[in-house]
């Protein structure tokens, strides 16, 4: 009932407060690009035998040795500022699993994606790539990083991230079923799955250090996390309740412990983001009740932990990648009028 409740309320505010114009219509001015590095640590590595390498056709061999001092864990993030943004605060942008901060960027179908649709609303935008993903590098494993990569296979996702049946998925695409009303550009389903990246999953100590040192160099801030990103975004908030102004989870795959310390959350606004066929899935129903539950914690203690939910506003089809739908311009833009409710924008 809360739920239904929340999004009927949504619904409405979002078309009382929606912007004259689409978010991707308005226009920017930037005022600096750029990138930064943080976290991380000084590892040794030692015991490995020399290697002769030629790095390049042509070129001498090298011996090389792999042992000594090395920078890991490191957490990459690139940001646009704007040279008047609307947003009191900026904005975190967190991946998920076996992702980078692409995710945020152009859409596989080639459209703008939520690093663009927020600039345009106003927020100074920082696009995040996890420890271990993307341009924030590897560390050797096992000397660093414990265990093996895990690497997605294409069809993994077609089911989990309910583009369509998991029995739907073919390397043919002419012979793949998507969902009668699947909202993800299925015609991109490969151009998607570029962006797959390896992924520990004995890491996550390593990632939820990277969030909480870029929380402390950049924040107060508002922070809005994909799927498996949502552990770390809730666990940021709750080290660092005094920096952090907002938590929007989109289909957050993980939730704090039952006996998490919702007190210290009384003060930050949490917004949880679903797609369609979740009640369809039982790996979405489990994930769904623990997150209902944290959200029950917070409402408890007198905070605010919101849902939009699309199917019960009436929207049907949305996938787990919701930034990547056909529709995504206008989840982002009912998002931002959640935060310009919550008064978050000036």
């Amino acid at each position: 009932m809360r739920r239904i409740a929340i999004a009927a309320l949504l619904t409405a505010s979002v078309a009382a407060e929606a912007p004259a114009q689409p978010l991707q219509a308005q226009p920017i001015q930037i005022r600096e690009i750029g990138s930064l590095h943080v976290g991380g640590r000084v590892a040794e590595v030692s015991g490995l035998p020399e290697q002769e390498i030629t790095f390049s056709p042509g070129a001498p061999p090298l011996r090389i040795n792999p042992n000594g001092q090395f920078q890991v864990e490191q957490m990459y993030a690139q940001y646009v500022r704007l040279a008047d943004p609307r947003a009191r605060y900026p904005l975190i942008l967190a991946h998920g699993g076996g992702l980078t901060g692409v995710t945020y960027e152009t859409t596989p179908d080639g459209r703008p994606g939520w690093q663009m649709a927020f600039l345009r609303a106003g927020h100074d935008v920082f696009v995040t790539d996890a420890v271990e993903r993307g341009r924030s590098g590897w560390a050797r494993f096992p000397q660093v990083f414990q265990g093996e990569p895990v690497f997605r296979t294409m069809g993994e996702g077609w089911g989990l991230f309910r583009v369509g049946p998991g029995d739907g998925w073919n390397i043919d695409p002419a012979q793949r079923r998507a969902f009668p009303d699947s909202r993800f550009p299925t015609g991109a389903w490969n151009q998607f799955m570029m962006q797959a990246v390896p992924r520990w999953v004995t890491t996550d100590r390593q990632i939820q250090a990277g969030y909480d040192a870029l929380v402390q160099q950049i924040c107060p801030c508002v922070l809005l996390v994909h799927s498996q990103g949502g552990n770390f975004g809730f666990r940021a908030a709750l080290n660092a309740p005094d920096k952090i102004r907002a938590v929007i989870a989109v289909e957050p795959s993980g939730a704090p412990p039952e006996g998490q310390d919702a007190a210290a959350l009384k003060d930050i606004p949490h917004l949880v983001v679903w797609g369609d066929y979740t009640a369809d899935n039982p790996f979405w129903q489990r994930i769904r009740a623990n997150i209902d539950r944290s959200q029950a914690q917070i409402r408890a203690v007198g905070g605010v932990a919101d849902t939009l939910d699309m199917p019960a506003e009436g929207v049907r089809g949305n996938s787990h990648m919701i930034m990547m739908d056909t529709n995504s311009d206008d989840v982002a833009a009912r998002i931002n009028t959640w935060l310009d409710r919550r008064g978050l924008m000036r």
